[in-house]
Formats: C-alpha cells, sequence, structure tokens
C-alpha cells in the first residue's frame, strides 16, 4: 500500500509509467534511424528508454559511430509513433493510482516527451481528463535529471514541492524528482 497521506498533489511521468509506449517508441525510432543507414536494436531503445530525443539521438550518434539530421530523425519518428497511437495502452496499476486519486488531489503530468506525443497518448488511453496539467520538454529548458520538469508541475499545481509525490520509471526521472525536493516512487516496486 502506498502512503499519499501528506501529499497535496501527484505528478505522473507519462512514457513506461502511466502509458505502455517503450514498445511503441523502439519501433519508431528505428524507422527514425532507419534512413541514415543504421538498423537499431530494440534492446538498445529499451535500456535507453526515457532519455530525451536529443539525448538519445546524441547516444545512437556515438554508440553507432553515425550522424544523423536530427530535425529529419526526430520528424520520422513523432510521425512513426503517432502512425501506432492506437496500439497504446495504460498502465493499469498505476492509471489506477491517478483515477482513484482523481477530484482528491491536484494531479499533473509530466513527460521528458514532446507534447504532441505525450497528450496523444494520453488521449488515445483515455487518461487525459485526469490531470490538470501536463508539463512536456517542450516547456522546459533542461531534460530530466534536472528538476526542471516536476517544479514546472509543481508551480503550475500551485503546490509546495515538498508536498509533491512523483511516480516514475525511470532512473532520470527518479533523480530529477530527488534534486526537486519531492517524494518519488519507482513505479517497479508498486504491483
Amino acid at each position: 500500500m502506498i502512503d499519499l497521506a501528506d501529499s497535496r498533489a501527484l505528478i505522473f511521468d507519462c512514457d513506461g509509467t502511466l502509458v505502455d509506449t517503450p514498445p511503441v517508441y523502439a519501433r519508431a525510432w528505428a524507422k527514425g534511424f532507419l534512413p541514415f543507414g543504421r538498423e537499431m536494436p530494440t534492446a538498445w531503445y529499451l535500456d535507453r528508454a526515457g532519455m530525451s530525443e536529443h539525448v538519445l539521438i546524441d547516444a545512437f550518434e556515438s554508440d553507432f559511430d553515425v550522424k544523423v539530421d536530427r530535425e529529419e530523425t526526430v520528424k520520422i519518428m513523432r510521425q512513426a509513433f503517432l502512425d501506432e497511437i492506437d496500439a497504446l495502452g495504460e498502465i493499469t496499476h498505476i492509471a489506477r493510482i491517478a483515477r482513484e486519486n482523481h477530484g482528491k488531489r491536484r494531479m499533473a503530468v509530466a513527460s521528458g516527451g514532446s507534447r504532441a506525443i505525450v497528450t496523444a497518448s494520453l488521449k488515445a488511453t483515455g487518461l487525459d481528463a485526469l490531470f490538470e496539467t501536463v508539463v512536456t520538454l517542450d516547456d522546459v529548458a533542461h531534460p530530466k535529471p534536472a528538476p526542471d520538469l516536476f517544479l514546472e508541475a509543481a508551480r503550475r499545481l500551485g503546490t509546495d514541492p515538498a508536498h509533491c509525490i512523483v511516480f516514475e520509471d525511470s532512473q532520470q526521472g527518479l533523480e530529477a524528482a530527488r534534486r526537486a525536493g519531492m517524494r518519488e516512487i519507482d513505479v517497479a516496486d508498486i504491483r
């Protein structure tokens, strides 16, 4: 049982926390990188799920000794992701926490993904109506593990960071929550 007694606000990551996006992202990134002559192994992506787009591209270029057109790669990847939007499903046990707290606590989504993909993912799974605000990488200067996303979510919710609980699946996200002065919950520990 998760103790939420001292919390005034809950902040959820989207990808891999609320919505099962990693398999769709893996296929979309593979399509994004393919025009540049390298196949991206699914396992390689899954080991890096949760990285921002530009950090992931940096890693791909370094690990595979290739240079890609960043703008074109992201454009192809995002379109491939949106083409598969109907394949997405919620992560039931985490979505249940959000539903149970809807109307009882202030709630936000804070994701390192793009606004277009995050909002489409939440809408496709029917989770969008649960949250007062959605903060994405488009809204802040620095990706996770910087605390920017979570601090902006707390600001929009009008809640002191010390009274926020963050639900996250990635090490970068858990570190970002700690840096923001928020209690973090690794969703891998919830079943």
